[in-house]
């Protein structure tokens, strides 16, 4: 049995997830009339995913966060064709995606070492251009950070996340008591006794309405893009986020959850799941568990408890269904072990696919 040892925090207290640059390629460098001479093109603007770089790094080094390709040196008579300006490299953390001003996405720098070119520098004078040189390409652009974890917790903000954190610890993790409007990501790391280590993404709740970027809403899903697993909690009385709100059943909360997720990126519906249903110390938790099992087991019959707009498209298939209690500690050991499962399985299937690409490979070399 996979026993865990405890579950220790790193916080992420000022945590820069986005950072706006202003890029601009350097200018061409003069030609020359007489004789023909073509000036050097200026450099380039790249942005180079490092080793232990963050955006607060950058931010504290270069508060301008202006940065400039060189200018490519004019036409002379010594040296006809110019030298082309050197490139600027800014060095960013791994895990960033690269935004223009206007939303589109420029790329993503997911491996250390991975580059994008974010300002072309501009050519130099030439007979074609009468030798009158260009300047390089001006532009803003943001640096989005993505936290990375193995599981991201998905909820409202009352369902429970953050005792259920602690309760996965022998520790007593600090965890904030979030108002909606912080963000404050941690990123849980819980130890198993064999030295796995497995770490989760706690983000603030999800609100009714999130994928249109009220409040966190926004930043929440963006993280969770990058987290292998989803791990859905619920209460297992319901929830109601404010008085003016409309109460929702657990089965209710699990499909808005999905909507959620499904209006801001289809593809993160198809991520695999887990679903924990929280305080099964509460009155009559056990018959109203049995309810949403039965639910999730034909959701298409039950979705006209739903208003029509918050219907998902796709239904999630849980992998598992975990009921726990944060607050007596029931099944959480049983909810560790199946996370710990399911991540395994994963990582098998994943080596079988690529021992499988490999012999596909080597048959189609042999044949």
């Amino acid at each position: 049995m996979v026993q865990l040892s405890r579950l220790c925090f790193r916080k992420y207290g000022n945590l820069v997830d986005n950072l706006r640059l202003y890029v601009r390629g350097g200018s061409g460098g003069m030609g020359l009339p007489r004789l023909g001479g073509q000036g050097g093109k200026g450099g380039d603007v790249w942005v180079v995913a490092s080793k232990n770089m963050t955006l607060k790094r950058i931010k504290d080094k270069y508060p301008e966060k202006r940065f400039l390709g060189e200018a490519g040196a004019n036409s002379s008579v010594r040296s006809l064709k110019g030298e082309k300006g050197n490139d600027r490299e800014v060095l960013a953390p791994v895990g960033i995606t690269v935004t223009t001003d206007d939303g589109i996405i420029v790329g993503d720098l997911n491996t250390e070492g991975d580059r994008l070119m974010v300002a072309k520098g501009g050519p130099g004078g030439s007979l074609r251009s009468a030798f009158e040189p260009s300047k390089g390409q001006i532009k803003h652009i943001r640096l989005d950070l993505k936290l990375i974890a193995d599981l991201g917790l998905v909820g409202f903000p009352n369902a429970g996340k953050s005792s259920l954190l602690t309760a996965m610890s022998n520790a007593t993790p600090q965890i904030a008591s979030y108002s909606f409007t912080t963000l404050k990501p941690e990123i849980g790391k819980v130890m198993y006794e064999d030295y796995k280590q497995i770490s989760v993404a706690d983000l603030p709740g999800l609100i009714e309405g999130a994928h249109i970027n009220k409040g966190m809403g926004h930043k929440f899903l963006k993280h969770v893009e990058r987290t292998k697993q989803l791990l859905f909690v619920v209460d297992v009385c319901g929830f109601q986020l404010a008085s003016k709100t409309p109460f929702r059943s657990p089965f209710e909360a699990v499909q808005l959850l999905t909507k959620e997720l499904e209006l801001y990126k289809e593809e993160l519906v198809s991520k695999p799941a887990l679903l924990v249903v929280n305080k099964m110390d509460l009155p009559d938790a056990e018959d109203k568990l049995a309810e949403l099992k039965e639910q999730l087991q034909n959701p298409a019959e039950f979705s006209h408890l739903l208003p029509d707009d918050m219907i998902p498209k796709s239904f999630i298939t849980f992998r598992r269904i975990v009921p726990v209690s944060a607050s007596t500690g029931f099944g959480v050991d049983r909810l560790k072990r199946c996370i710990r499962e399911s991540l395994d399985e994963d990582a098998t299937m994943a080596t079988k696919a690529i021992h499988l690409d490999r012999l596909q490979a080597l048959r189609c070399h042999s044949h």
